[in-house]
């Protein structure tokens, strides 16, 4: 991964200048804003902001979409063991964060930046970073405000339908401008991700819109296959190599996660990635995870020394599991983990492994796509062995018992029967859960799509919750179910309330946590 490292110091200038001051009063050693003008910092000052908090923090994905794809699980029983991860919210804020800190100044880049000619690169990468932070927000709630937003209109929220219309047509044009200026090197400066290369920002665009076009494909297939099909056929390209992969820094920071595993002592393995990486075998554990401290929890496979917690356990006291496997201690040095995937190469080939089983223009092959796809997440992670990984035709994920908790408590029987080994005899719907069952496991760090990925689909077969707090407040969810959704946030249900009535019905069903998103349909794959 690229480790470059941005200086915020232009976002504090930007902060100590004024225009207030008469000539006389000008202080000669100030920036001023002329001088900010020179090489954009002026603009570029705002996106180091703007992509570091496309993420969010430990209420926004840890006790949400990390435990809700059952990537991680905490050890901790917040509130008396009754929260989030046991379907009833108590915190719901990744909406304030985006319009906030990342759409709100995403507006104010555009506006400065309209203000002279010669800036379109940076007004269709703050579109981009828009698209961005709305692809990724309307899967908590559905509805979101987004063509509106900001433009001195009602503020209306848009459809689900109407929103994604509006992202492929925005990557249209997005996509036009930075392909007709690749030349363009006024981004440089403040481009952690790849060193201003504008080429590369299309590419990124192109492989965005093929998650979108693959994420709609069961409710819209039509529209679906278009925009697929269009991605796949852009001379912007592609990410298909590691070397491509869309990173955002962390700037300096620790990363987050590592935060809340090391210094909060709040989330650890998930019992989904030690039933499924343990009894597929997987190399790839030792990069993503720590051994446990305690041998005795691993008793029942000694030769896995990796346990994970069931998300919506029952949990006791937070010590009972802290010796469970914590998250690579690398992910606690800031100098060794600069920054955190976004979009990589393994996602995309997997995308078009999916798009060829959907029988779309130019994907190529579905194995093929699906055995780079595993590669590439190997390479990313400096794993061996992924000859013998992917030629397994025996290996399953194993059944899980939580040695902390009386017989039976928070234990499951794993529900996957599907091995890693491609079968091109198979049939479609055995090929797509081993498609996306690998691109579970090669997300690590981004849980968002794998979220989405399992809603759509109901791939990977992961565990249901053990304990379901879910009751009238925020929609029962039942036994045999998952979490579909986060409702509106408190401030729009009280402050715009005939906004979030217009967005429920925008929704299609209440605005509870079971219902389901546009294009999570429950209907069949194919």
């Amino acid at each position: 991964m690229k480790k470059y490292i941005y200086v915020l110091s232009m976002v504090l200038a930007l902060g100590a200048c004024t225009s207030d001051f008469e000539e006389t009063n000008t202080n000669p050693y100030e920036i001023s804003d002329e001088s900010l003008k020179q090489d954009f910092n002026n603009i570029g000052a705002f996106f180091p902001g703007l992509l570091s908090n496309l993420y969010g923090i430990q209420i926004d994905h840890n006790l949400t979409n990390d435990s809700y794809a059952r990537h991680l699980a905490t050890p901790t029983p917040f509130v008396g063991g009754v929260n989030n991860t046991t379907y009833y919210l108590r915190w719901n804020r990744y909406w304030t964060v985006q319009y906030n800190n990342v759409m709100a100044p995403a507006n104010q880049v555009i506006d400065i930046a309209a203000q002279e000619e010669g800036n379109d690169v940076f007004i269709e990468l703050a579109n981009l970073i828009k698209v961005i932070s709305m692809h990724r927000l309307t899967v908590y709630q559905g509805p979101v405000v987004y063509t509106e937003y900001g433009l001195g209109k009602s503020g209306a929220y848009d459809s689900e339908q109407a929103l994604y219309n509006a992202f492929f047509s925005d990557l249209d044009r997005i996509i036009g401008v930075l392909k007709a200026n690749t030349d363009f090197g006024g981004f440089k400066a403040f481009d952690a991700s790849y060193g201003g290369d504008i080429a590369m920002w299309a590419k990124f665009a192109n492989s965005l819109r093929l998650r979108l076009a693959i994420r709609i494909s069961k409710v819209d297939p039509a529209k679906a296959q278009a925009e697929g099909e269009k991605a796949i056929a852009d001379t912007a390209g592609l990410i298909l190599t590691n070397a491509e992969n869309f990173n955002i820094s962390n700037y300096g920071r620790k990363y987050h996660p590592a935060v809340i595993c090391f210094e909060w002592n709040d989330t650890r393995m998930s019992a989904s990635m030690e039933s499924i990486l343990g009894g597929y075998q997987d190399p790839r554990v030792s990069a993503f995870f720590d051994p446990v401290t305690d041998d005795a929890v691993v008793a029942d496979h000694p030769g896995f020394p990796y346990k994970g917690i069931r998300n919506g356990a029952n949990l006791g006291a937070k010590d009972d599991r802290l010796s469970y496997s914590t998250i690579d201690l690398s992910f606690n040095d800031p100098a060794a983990v600069t920054e955190r995937k976004l979009m990589s190469a393994d996602e995309v080939h997997f995308l078009l492994a999916e798009a060829a089983l959907r029988g779309w223009a130019n994907a190529g092959d579905a194995g093929t796509h699906y055995e780079t796809g595993v590669r590439t997440s190997f390479e990313l992670w400096g794993a061996g062995g992924v000859d013998d990984y992917l030629a397994d035709n025996t290996s399953i994920p194993w059944d899980y018992t939580d040695p902390k908790a009386a017989a039976g408590v928070n234990a499951f029987t794993n529900r996957i029967t599907n091995t890693v080994a491609w079968d091109e005899g198979a049939d479609n719907e055995t090929k797509l859960e081993k498609i996306i069952t690998q691109k579970w496991i090669a997300a690590y760090t981004d849980s968002m799509e794998p979220w989405v990925d399992h809603r759509r689909t109901d791939y990977p077969k992961l565990p249901f919750n053990y304990q379901n707090d879910s009751n009238s407040d925020w929609g029962v969810i039942a036994a045999d179910d998952f979490l579909r959704r986060m409702t509106f946030i408190n401030s729009e249900r009280e402050n715009n309330p005939t906004g979030v009535a217009d967005a429920t019905t925008k929704l299609g069903g209440p605005d509870e946590i079971g219902t389901r998103l546009w294009w999570d349909t429950g209907g069949p794959n194919f």
